[in-house]
């Protein structure tokens, strides 16, 4: 089931929860759930979007706001893992780009670990090993809704784009199940789910309109 805003959220998917209590959409009755989809390696993450969930966090947890993180991966498979996760939340170390980012910016302390610690819950989405074979069939199934006029255009610009979604399917050596279920576009993403379980809103990168958002859905009846 694909998430579609409007409607009944689906549950997002997990693996392992590494910090806090399990839970899930389903399990968050009567509250408003704030879900950050990271990356560990993913320096815009940790400068930005973390900082402001565990501000929402302190701000609203005592007004029916549930703050959840999930650690996802869509890339750089060999850093994003669930043991880079758990060495995060057991000892505040980052990797990857994320530590050299935050280096640069004199963001952290010990040389490699982070400033703030982060107080919601936190899991790491479900990967699934890629084995399914690249058929003809799904690489139209992607093509087509981004190029609607693509069987009318020239045929080396078909065949060429035909290879490039080939090569991009074979790169992706695990599918993340909360990334594909609500379509993200890429981390840090942000889930807004309202008090009734309805899936508010789904943004990628910068989310100004959240604080907005969240006083919006506290004032609904």
């Amino acid at each position: 089931m694909s998430a579609v805003v409007g409607e009944k959220a689906p549950n997002f998917g997990v693996s392992e929860w590494v910090q806090g209590a399990p839970t899930n959409f389903d399990q968050e009755k009567d509250k408003i759930v704030i879900l950050e989809v990271f990356q560990v390696n993913c320096p815009g993450c940790f400068m930005h979007a973390l900082p402001e969930a565990v501000n929402i966090y302190n701000k609203y947890k005592d007004e029916g706001v549930r703050v959840l993180g999930i650690a996802t991966a869509f890339e750089d498979f060999d850093k994003n893992t669930l043991d880079n996760l758990k060495m995060l939340v057991e000892t505040g170390e980052v990797i990857g780009e994320t530590k050299s980012a935050l280096s640069m910016y004199g963001q952290l302390q010990e040389g490699s670990k982070l400033s703030y610690q982060i107080p919601f819950p936190l899991g790491m989405d479900n990967l699934t090993k890629t084995t399914a074979e690249i058929s003809q069939e799904k690489i139209m199934q992607f093509i087509y809704p981004q190029i609607p006029e693509f069987d009318s255009q020239p045929e080396d610009y078909r065949n060429q784009i035909i290879q490039r979604v080939k090569d991009y399917m074979k790169s992706k050596e695990y599918s993340a199940e909360t990334f594909e279920k609500f379509a993200l576009q890429g981390t840090p993403s942000t889930i807004i789910v309202d008090r009734k379980g309805i899936l508010r809103d789904v943004s990628f990168g910068q989310t100004n309109h959240i604080e907005p958002m969240i006083q919006k859905l506290l004032n609904e009846d």
